[in-house]
């Protein structure tokens, strides 16, 4: 399970560190920076499919995405007794991503290329740090191989205690989760790899009228719901066929009070191609409702239900503003939802919805709940020593 997350320089979130529970809700007002966490914990993701330093280019780079306040907000200034104003840095631009599980850890450090007028690709960061450690937080004797610059260096390579360098320097805009591959030679890196790259996020399920989920999809089994939920119908009849078509069944009626059905139909010459879609039988009515008809609520709730009763879960299932679009009465409904999948695979929830919040702490949920000061992101009532433990890795 993972224990914590850290964010460091990114927007408003000049420094983060946030515990994880098995179900975690992250909430507050508008413009706290909830969406800035989650966004962070997007980039950690991407960082075990390799696409880390791209996704920092396709969001404007290190330009864009770092925190624009002082470096040091003096108490004066977080007190009001004196404007906010730019102070000299000391300390070079960084974007510090963290992550940590009972058993394994990794944290990056990206900061501005070299400034040699030579590159073509001025928005890609450089990946100036790394670390993977062993246990929920980093410190000196627990990390495992560390990344400065282009020169790797693992602990115990080769059976011994102490620190062997790795032979192949690494370039600043690849990392060691990319190229350090081999699981008999790095099995932690792999490990991270993996762990990073089981990550799911919902955060644009769409349920307007052109969604590609109102429209038949074809039938091939679907262990997790796409992002954008187009292939909502398999995902659900995949869900029944593994045997969790009673959770479905309930959710529904709890939330709908009605019935969801998976219609197969065979299109195509001599009936070649199987395509699926979805049907809800609602009281009082003689004949099914199907996908075009649904309402944007009705429809974001179904997509719900097959995001959060897939039968394959990765390691983190993150979601982001499900409340979206849904009226305040299925909110319990979602909360009963969200908990059945906290009980399989560890889950973030980032909602503005007060209601939504509430019932989640209601069944468990770790509450974390995000204000602003001085436009930095902070969780209030927190001091220095309330955070769980975090070290950067040194330059």
């Amino acid at each position: 399970m993972l224990t914590t997350v850290a964010v460091s320089g990114y927007r408003s979130l000049r420094d983060v560190v946030v515990p994880l529970a098995p179900l975690t809700v992250v909430s507050g007002a508008n413009g706290v920076g909830k969406s800035n966490l989650y966004r962070g914990l997007r980039l950690l993701a991407s960082a075990g499919r390799g696409s880390l330093v791209a996704d920092v280019a396709r969001s404007g780079g290190l330009a864009a995405l770092r925190w624009a306040g002082p470096e040091q907000p003096s108490r004066a200034m977080r007190r009001g007794e004196v404007p906010v104003t730019g102070t000299r840095r000391r300390e070079p631009v960084r974007l510090l991503l963290g992550v940590a599980s009972e058993e394994l850890g990794y944290a990056v450090d990206l900061g501005l290329p070299q400034p040699d007028g030579t590159s073509r690709f001025p928005n890609d960061p450089e990946i100036k740090a790394e670390a993977v450690f062993a246990g929920t937080h980093p410190r000196p004797a627990s990390v495992l191989l560390e990344r400065t610059g282009p020169r790797v260096r693992q602990r115990g390579a080769g059976g011994g205690r102490g620190w062997e360098t790795l032979a192949a320097p690494i370039s600043a805009d690849r990392s060691i989760l990319a190229e350090l591959v081999d699981p008999r030679t790095t099995p932690e890196v792999v490990g991270v790899r993996r762990m990073l790259e089981s990550w799911r996020f919902y955060d644009a399920l769409r349920a307007d009228p052109e969604a590609p989920a109102r429209r038949p999809q074809v039938a091939t089994r679907t262990w997790a719901l796409a992002d954008d939920g187009a292939d909502l119908a398999p995902a659900l009849a995949t869900i029944v066929e593994q045997g969790y078509g009673r959770d479905l069944d309930d959710a529904v009626a709890d939330g709908l009070d009605s019935r969801v059905e998976v219609r197969e139909t065979a299109v195509g010459e001599q009936g070649a191609v199987g395509v699926m879609d979805v049907l809800l039988h609602q009281p009082g009515l003689l004949r099914p409702v199907s996908g075009p008809e649904l309402s944007e609520g009705t429809l974001r709730y179904l997509l719900l239900c097959a995001a959060l009763l897939a039968p394959r879960m990765p390691e983190l299932l993150v979601v982001n503003e499900p409340e979206t679009s849904l009226h305040s009465r299925l909110l319990p409904a979602l909360a009963q939802l969200i908990a059945g999948a906290a009980r399989r695979t560890q889950v973030l929830v980032v909602t503005h919805a007060e209601p939504l919040a509430a019932a989640l702490a209601e069944v468990g949920a770790a509450r974390v709940e995000l204000t602003k000061e001085l436009g930095e992101t902070v969780v209030p009532g927190r001091g220095p020593f309330d955070a769980p433990a975090w070290v950067w890795p040194s330059r």
